[in-house]
């Protein structure tokens, strides 16, 4: 069962708070992130969304997806789990 949302094309702009209220107008929202890069602090420009069911899941994308938020349209899908790379040692750059 996945009922986590891949949010992409966000505002620099847009909450956490703006966010789940759009969302939750398809339904029950759990939880809402959207991560910042850790050297900069800024927004990355998208965010997750978990919602309380698959069918709500699927409904959020159907209705979500390419609406427009903050002046940008945002692209909504299925999360996909995060790939372990299994090395975990630190790189010099």
């Amino acid at each position: 069962m996945n009922n986590k949302l891949f949010v992409g094309n966000l505002s620099f702009k847009v909450t956490e708070t703006e966010l789940q209220e759009v969302f939750s107008q398809a339904g029950t929202v759990v939880s809402v992130s959207i991560p910042t890069d850790k050297y900069t602090g800024k927004k990355r420009g998208f965010g997750f969304v978990e919602m309380s069911s698959q069918e709500e899941a699927e409904q959020a994308i159907k209705a979500l997806n390419g609406r427009a938020l903050a002046g940008r349209e945002m692209s909504v899908n299925l999360a996909r789990p995060k790939e372990k790379t299994g090395d975990n040692r630190s790189r010099a750059y």
